[in-house]
């Protein structure tokens, strides 16, 4: 059953479904595939919520595998379980980037640079919405525009930052409205105290902007624009071109050019065993078939999607031995892969660095953020 505070998924259902439902006996087995698993995943409520809870209860339909889901509000409460490996999985959205880097609330002494590898990720989309009656519709056009603004909402910020950078623009480009939280800076839009804002297109508040007198455009991001791109990857590595067709303002009829990321992706620490990782890989793509019609989403985790990169971090020794032989791991992967260890590496070696010349000058939070900030960027810089 699931609950809030996360007991095991046995098969049968989602969430409340499940309660009462007797578990379905075990078809076949995955030799390496634990028979219990622990998953961090996001709040009761969240779409990765729901999509985890889809793929354990097809675990269990299909091998007996129970699975237990530890729901958290919090970065670092799905991370830190993950590190100190009191969780087998977690299915993390951008924390996995700040994780890795070393940023924000991970850039302390007692994180830094994290070693997480990746398994595989739901194709998602996000962009700046604007109101129709701004006349936005590509990122120049958000030059000298009012942003709503949330400082708090950094997974937020740090997609806005590649859609600006994508035009040669930057923070200091817009004029920011500050709100205290993501669902206000999407009522900034509907209130018309802003124009744009980042936002994903399945956010609820987003319909209630499409019916409105204002009306609802997406900032598009040309896939043929080479140098846009390659802007906007400079500023984050783990986005690309995306036709989304799902959320407000959208539809099979009418899709928009967006910028694609991934939520949520099962992670891992580098060190797991590669035959476990292997094995859920298989696992994930032979119950394919018992999740894919959970909601119209779900599609998305086939694994010729869902197993490619662009991720947060590099991909598992494990997955990709099983992407290899399922001919989905080409040339192009291999490539974006070395340089995404290249990049961990550096990292990982650099606040090794760091961290004791920070301590001996015993640093305050702040200032140990800002120096962090500026030897990251350094480090970044000499690998280009």
């Amino acid at each position: 059953m699931l609950t809030r505070r996360g007991t095991f998924a046995l098969a049968g259902g989602l969430g409340a479904g499940l309660l009462g439902r007797p578990a379905i006996a075990q078809t076949r087995t995955i030799q390496g595939l634990p028979g219990t698993m622990v998953w961090s995943v996001y709040d009761v409520g969240s779409t990765g919520y729901v999509e985890a809870s889809a793929i354990a209860d097809a675990f269990g339909r299909a091998f007996g595998t129970r699975v237990r889901l530890q729901p958290s509000g919090t970065s670092i409460g799905r991370i830190l379980p993950l590190k100190q490996k009191r969780v087998s999985h977690g299915w993390l959205a951008n924390e996995l980037y700040f994780a890795v880097e070393g940023l924000y609330e991970f850039a302390a002494p007692d994180w830094g640079p994290q070693d997480f590898r990746t398994l595989a990720g739901r194709k998602n989309s996000f962009s700046v919405v604007a109101t129709k009656e701004s006349g936005i519709t590509k990122p120049a056009d958000l030059k000298g525009k009012r942003m709503a603004y949330a400082p708090a909402n950094s997974s937020v910020n740090i997609k806005v930052e590649p859609i600006l950078a994508f035009a040669g623009l930057t923070w200091n480009d817009v004029q920011l409205v500050q709100v205290p939280s993501y669902g206000a800076s999407l009522r900034a839009l509907i209130e018309g105290r802003a124009d744009c804002a980042g936002a994903a297109p399945a956010a609820a508040a987003l319909r209630e902007l499409e019916a409105s007198p204002r009306g609802i455009s997406w900032v598009q991001l040309d896939p043929a624009n080479a140098e846009g791109w390659a802007a906007a990857k400079r500023a984050v590595p783990f986005v690309e071109p995306f036709a989304e067709t799902i959320g407000a303002g959208l539809s099979e009829a009418a899709p928009a050019w967006l910028m694609g990321y991934r939520y949520p992706m099962i992670t891992v620490p580098a060190d797991v065993s590669g035959d476990e990782v292997y094995a859920l890989m298989k696992a994930l793509a032979e119950t394919f078939d018992l999740y894919k019609a959970v909601n119209p989403i779900m599609p998305r985790w086939e694994m010729a999607l869902a197993g490619t990169p662009p991720m947060d971090a590099a991909f598992h020794d494990g997955a990709i031995r099983y992407l290899r032989e399922a001919g989905q791991w080409t040339a192009e992967h291999q490539s974006w892969q070395n340089t995404m260890l290249k990049r961990h590496k550096a990292l990982q070696k650099a606040w090794a660095e760091f961290l004791p010349e920070a301590r001996s000058r015993n640093l305050s939070e702040e200032a140990l953020g800002k120096a962090w900030g500026e030897r990251r960027t350094a480090t970044l810089a000499a690998l280009s």
